[in-house]
């Protein structure tokens, strides 16, 4: 892998009159060998960034996000930005990520929809990738990371952080590089994609296919699969939350206005098809289809000697935090990853809104990160000792 070019501006640029600066640059990192063994050529790599690089690169911090999320990490909506930031409130003068003291960064992800190479972006024929998109795992987004990483002179990371299928990442981080990064902090996240996992994943990927506008993967030119990705997000929302907090917020109540005995919707409907249109207006359905795919291919113990023989090759401080509320990536799964020998005391998130705890939660997951941060840590395996 070779890395080509930068395409870094000078500064964020607003749209006229919006008052609201685009963060993103990009970074052309050049051919990448995937782990298939296919070579995907002239990578590129959106991201943002806060804070500014010190002279020896070892001061910087990278977020990872998850399935649906971009390097749009905190601040408003705003041009080539339909979203506010997901993680709020973390990055900034006296947040858990102080850019004062770090360089943060955050990429969107490799066969992601916003910016970074993905079925959405031209092939050297200058035509939308599409199906011949290749699939890509967790391993190949982390090497497309560590190459945009070296672009951007960092030789190190004071951290990798990251929830969900950040997390995933987070952790093969830590385990390929492990020279390179000083403390890894995964969150409702897994050591592996489990069975149970990979069945409701299954479902949300034909239904995207089964789409009549889906055309193979090759729908660039016409409509897109909505429908059947408005199907996918409601299965994977109804994941995301926990059964307590439909029961208690929804119930059996009808939406506004409709009668679910006459054929109307129950207010939980009406909720999903909320959720299910809204991604469509943002999110590229193949990079649902990529990502989804890489997640069911994770496996931090694949090709290693398994699972414990992979947390062995950690040499960061490793903090892991769970929700306990999580139906989807459930506590005991983070409760394996702190079995590693570097790994913190387990940290459990108390909410009522299941995986998605770890994006609402703010309060409670800046905690963690800040208190991680302040720790003094070494790259020996051992564990570090608490800083006073």
């Amino acid at each position: 892998m070779t890395a080509t070019s930068t395409r870094a501006g000078s500064g964020p640029t607003s749209a006229p009159g919006s008052g609201v600066a685009d963060r993103r640059r990009y970074a052309d990192i050049g051919d990448l060998t995937l782990e298939s063994g296919r070579v995907l050529p002239g990578v590129r790599m959106a991201y943002e960034t806060w804070g500014t690089l010190n002279p020896a690169g070892d001061n910087a911090v990278l977020v990872l996000h998850a399935l649906t999320g971009d390097s749009h990490v905190v601040g408003p909506a705003g041009p080539g930005q339909p979203t506010p930031g997901w993680w709020d409130g973390l990055i900034g003068p006296g947040a858990p990520l102080d850019d004062r003291e770090y360089f943060v960064v955050a990429a969107n992800v490799l066969g992601g929809c916003r910016g970074t190479t993905g079925p959405s972006t031209p092939a050297p024929d200058g035509r939308p990738w599409g199906s011949r998109f290749p699939r890509v795992t967790v391993r190949d987004q982390v090497a497309a990371e560590a190459a945009l990483a070296d672009l951007l002179g960092i030789r190190s990371f004071a951290a990798v952080i990251g929830g969900s299928m950040g997390g995933m990442r987070a952790l093969e981080w830590a385990i390929m590089y492990p020279d390179r990064v000083r403390r890894c902090i995964a969150i409702a996240t897994t050591p592996y994609f489990s069975g149970d996992q990979i069945a409701w994943s299954v479902p949300q990927l034909n239904a995207i296919r089964a789409d009549p506008n889906f055309r193979g993967g090759d729908y660039y030119d016409g409509e897109p699969p909505l429908a059947g990705m408005a199907i996918a997000r409601q299965i994977a929302h109804t994941t995301y939350r926990s059964r307590h907090e439909l029961n208690i917020r929804f119930g059996r109540a009808p939406q506004d206005g409709e009668d679910p005995a006459a054929g109307g919707r129950f207010a939980v409907q009406s909720y999903l098809d909320h959720h299910g249109v809204k991604l469509g207006r943002r999110f590229d359905p193949n990079s649902y289809l990529v990502l989804t795919e890489s997640m069911n291919s994770h496996d931090i113990g694949r090709g290693r000697g398994g699972v414990s023989a992979a947390l062995a090759m950690i040499r960061a401080e490793l903090t892991v935090a769970v929700v306990d509320s999580d139906r989807l990536f459930p506590p005991e799964q983070g409760a394996l990853l702190a079995t590693a020998p570097t790994a913190r005391p387990l940290i459990t998130i108390h909410s009522d809104y299941g995986h998605d705890g770890f994006l609402i939660e703010i309060e409670q997951v800046g905690a963690v990160i800040r208190e991680a941060m302040r720790r003094a840590v070494n790259l020996d395996g051992a564990r570090p000792a608490t800083t006073p």
